[in-house]
């Protein structure tokens, strides 16, 4: 066997003779293969480490997060007629699309951070070889790779730190977006999301704030110098270092040449404009910082209020369509913020001011208060919720008591002492009492009894209600109530919308700063809130119709707030202090912590709030508590000119009435005239009941007129009945030769000597009752003063004809005087007077030398 194994052995050597390659070649190749085997094993081995180094890096990497990659984007806001007034946001953003960056823009971006972003895939290996080689060089991070949608990952997922880590997973969701998202979307992305210093993000808000330009009008010089921000936004921010913005401003204009955007002819052209020359005015600038705060807070807390769930004004790219009357706001703002129009105390004084449209509820305008510092401050017009003092008796005690009791204007109220319903004493704000007076004289004076009285004529429960109507949020209610001791209070904002329904014919819209919410997409939303009837025609007419008298009539409380020319509604209102706060702090009696002045025309409502952020810093006594009535008058006088004010028109269903004053009874016929005043009622409610306190005055009697010769003198006399002779006075007048009547005197004598009467004159004397206004009918008597010469030359002549008739023997027997019945004749050689009783007819002849006494 092992013969047989060595004859195989030895045949199969013989066969591989001459075969067998020589030594040393063999050792050569095998070395050569082995190291290429081990390279080749190497290499796999470092692309398996390289694969699992870079899973590795990447596993940590974000999710491609489509949320992450929508930025939070501004809303704007616009006035009443359309116009942009701000915007708010989480982040100072405008968005732009694509379709609407100019190419110049694109360009000049291109050529500063990614020229060959068309080319690439999300990584350029060329750009990247080259920062490899520099950061080798000089140092890791010294110069970056990253192209424009490298940078969208890096802004949208990653930190900014410089690790290689970032970089892979940089690179590998670059990548990943590349594949997602087409370059415009990406490039889209980039210009959105960059930030440019100003608290601000994306091109199209840096060409607002550096140049006050949209973005299409951006020239070639501007849009250079913004496509260099990005690479260090604070370094190269033009307001605070422009030559450092200039020179960076330039490089990119090179670069936009050496890449063939621009020819040199307009790189050198742009390169010498002055960076400061193009640049906002620092004046503009800051007129449009957080321009109408007030009023931009009420917008928000709407959104918020009503949309919250659904819309974020912060974030979402809302545009709102709001009421706002930029003129009117203005002037509030010059208003309360500087002492042109309205002199304040001191700088710590403050105001809150509501600006409405008397009939559809839209906020014109809010002074959020006085020298505010801070965006989104406390605002006094809208946050602040203080006692309304006086202001609220037409909204819980008048007004409740037209539309439930159908009370006139004129009903009698008696201010008088009383006590509240648990036997707490009431007094008036001076500790005095005034009687009865009607509702018109009681609101208009402000008293606080009547209003008190009132309301517990009311009911508690339903002036609850019809103050909750008018959007006065009342969870319980007190007869303090009636006077304004809220315990909560309210604010400005909700007082204009209450007495705004007054000014409306009783139809109530809750105040509102928002009329239409746009959405990215364009969907439109309609947030105008619906009106309501919340009382009668009657009650809101005549509530406005006693809030004239609080500013026109002299007994008013609210004169200094009426405007000359426009029929102004309106009513002031004060607080005061508790017993021991006033003791605690040394408060004199008449300081106060709050006034009001709300009142309204038929065109705009407003509402003024004044006093101190600490109600403990008092109002003292004076012209500083009347601040908010001159604030009121020349708002309403601002807001009013060159338009048409009209008064409020008389609903068909009041009806103008006299009522005999302390009283609710029709005024009679003898109720003299100061004591009719001229009210409105509800109709068919109206006073049915004639007073009957004053009947017709009795005439006085037995007026007699005698001449007295001696004293050239008429003596005049007359009598009057005892028993209804309080108070008369009598009223003497004359008319000579059938002149016009003269008054002679008012007296309370009864009668009266008038001297040196003309002789031979006809004096015809009437003598009238006064009392309280009211007169009576006069009784009247005439007497002709005896004319001697006249008298002596018609003796002379009677003697001649007595001659002359002895002469013809003629004889005529003489007729007795022409007597009245119920007169008796007077002496002629007196010239005494007749006299008649006052139901004497009168007609009849008068004696020649007598006289005639008669009623009229």
């Amino acid at each position: 066997m092992s013969g047989k194994y060595q004859s195989r052995e030895e045949r199969k050597k013989q066969q591989n003779n001459g075969k067998t390659k020589p030594k040393g070649k063999k050792t050569k190749q095998d070395t050569i293969k082995k190291v290429f085997l081990i390279l080749v094993a190497l290499g796999i081995v470092g692309i398996l480490s390289g694969v699992a180094v870079f899973a590795y890096m990447v596993k940590d990497a974000p999710k491609l997060d489509e949320s992450a990659l929508k930025d939070p984007i501004p809303s704007e806001i616009y006035d009443k007629n359309g116009e942009l007034i701000t915007e708010v946001g989480s982040v100072n953003r405008d968005y732009v699309e694509y379709e609407e960056i100019p190419k110049l823009v694109e360009n000049a971006f291109l050529a500063t951070e990614d020229v060959r972003f068309y080319k690439h895939n999300g990584v350029d290996l060329i750009r990247l070889g080259g920062a490899v080689i520099a950061n080798i060089t000089d140092g890791f991070g010294s110069e970056g790779a990253s192209t424009i949608t490298q940078q969208v990952v890096k802004n949208s997922f990653l930190t900014p730190e410089k690790t290689i880590s970032r970089k892979v997973q940089e690179a590998w969701l670059a990548y990943q977006l590349e594949r997602k998202y087409t370059k415009h979307e990406i490039f889209e992305m980039y210009v959105n999301k960059i930030w440019m210093s100003e608290n601000s993000h994306g091109v199209k808000t840096a060409a607002k704030i550096y140049f006050g330009k949209p973005l299409d009008q951006l020239e070639l010089h501007e849009a250079a110098l913004l496509a260099g921000m990005p690479q260090s936004p604070e370094n190269y921010n033009p307001f605070k270092y422009p030559d450092r913005a200039e020179k960076r401003r330039n490089i990119v204009l090179s670069l936009m040449h050496q890449h063939g955007f621009i020819s040199k002819e307009d790189m050198e052209q742009a390169q010498q404009v002055p960076v400061e020359s193009t640049l906002v005015s620092e004046e503009k600038r800051n007129q449009d910082k957080n321009p109408h705060d007030s009023f931009v807070d009420q917008v928000i807390d709407e959104v918020e209020k009503k949309y919250g769930d659904d819309l974020n004004i912060f974030s979402d790219g809302l545009k709102i369509y709001t009421t706002l009357d930029k003129d009117a706001q203005t002037y509030v703002e010059t208003m309360l913020n500087s002492n042109e129009i309205v002199q304040f105390p001191d700088e710590q004084f403050q105001a809150g001011i509501t600006l409405l449209d008397t009939k559809t509820g839209e906020i014109r305008a809010i002074g959020g208060g006085r020298n505010q510092k801070v965006q989104r401050g406390f605002n006094f017009a809208t946050d602040s919720k203080r006692q309304p003092g006086s202001t609220i008796k037409p909204i819980l005690d008048y007004g409740p008591a037209i539309e439930y009791l159908k009370w006139g204007t004129y009903y009698p109220l008696e201010d008088k002492p009383m006590k509240y319903s648990d036997g707490t004493p009431v007094n008036n704000w001076n500790n005095t009492f005034l009687g009865t007076m009607s509702m018109r004289v009681a609101l208009g004076m402000s008293r606080n009894i009547p209003a008190i009285q009132t309301l517990q004529a009311v009911g508690l429960p339903k002036a609850q209600a019809f103050a909750q109507e008018l959007g006065i949020p009342l969870p319980e209610i007190l007869e303090s109530y009636a006077i304004g001791g809220l315990k909560k209070g309210v604010s400005s904002l909700q007082m204009a919308g209450a007495y705004s329904a007054f000014g409306n014919n009783g139809i109530y819209t809750e105040p509102y700063a928002v009329k239409e919410i746009e959405l990215r997409d364009g969907t439109k939303i309609k947030t105008t809130p619906e009106s309501k009837v919340v009382m009668k025609d009657y009650t809101a007419f005549m509530i406005t119709d006693m809030l004239k008298s609080v500013v026109r009539d002299s007994y008013g409380t609210g004169r200094l707030a009426g405007v000359p020319g426009l029929q102004v509604a309106g009513k002031t209102g004060t607080t005061n202090y508790d017993d021991a706060t006033a003791r605690k702090f040394n408060i004199p009696d008449t300081a106060v912590p709050d006034a009001w002045f709300v009142g309204y025309t038929t065109n705009y409502t407003a509402a003024v709030w004044t006093g101190y952020e600490n109600r403990n810093t008092y109002i003292p006594a004076g012209d500083n508590q009347k601040i908010a009535q001159k604030l009121f008058k020349n708002l309403m006088t601002e807001v009013s000119k060159d338009i048409e004010t009209p008064d409020f028109p008389v609903p068909k269903t009041v009806q103008k009435v006299a009522i005999e004053k302390g009283t609710s009874k029709l005024a009679s016929e003898f109720t003299p005239k100061d004591q009719i005043i001229y009210e409105y009622a509800v109709k068919g409610s109206e006073p049915k009941e004639v007073s009957k306190k004053y009947t017709k005055l009795d005439t006085p009697v037995s007026l007699n007129a005698k001449y007295d010769q001696t004293g050239n003198s008429i003596i005049l006399s007359w009598d009057y009945p005892q028993e209804n002779s309080e108070g008369v006075q009598f009223e003497v007048s004359v008319s000579i030769n059938e002149g016009a009547d003269q008054v002679l005197k008012t007296t309370t004598e009864k009668g009266l000597n008038i001297a040196n009467p003309v002789a031979g004159g006809m004096y015809t004397f009437k003598v009238s009752a006064l009392r309280d206004g009211q007169r009576s009918d006069p009784i009247v008597t005439t007497i002709v003063i005896p004319d001697k010469e006249k008298d002596k030359d018609k003796d002379e002549q009677g003697n001649n004809n007595e001659k002359d008739q002895n002469d013809n023997d003629t004889t005529t027997d003489e007729e007795p005087a022409n007597t009245t019945p119920g007169t008796t004749q007077g002496e002629n050689n007196t010239g005494t007077g007749s006299t008649q009783t006052p139901s004497t007819n009168t007609s009849g002849t008068l004696p020649s030398n007598g006289t005639n006494t008669r009623k009229q």
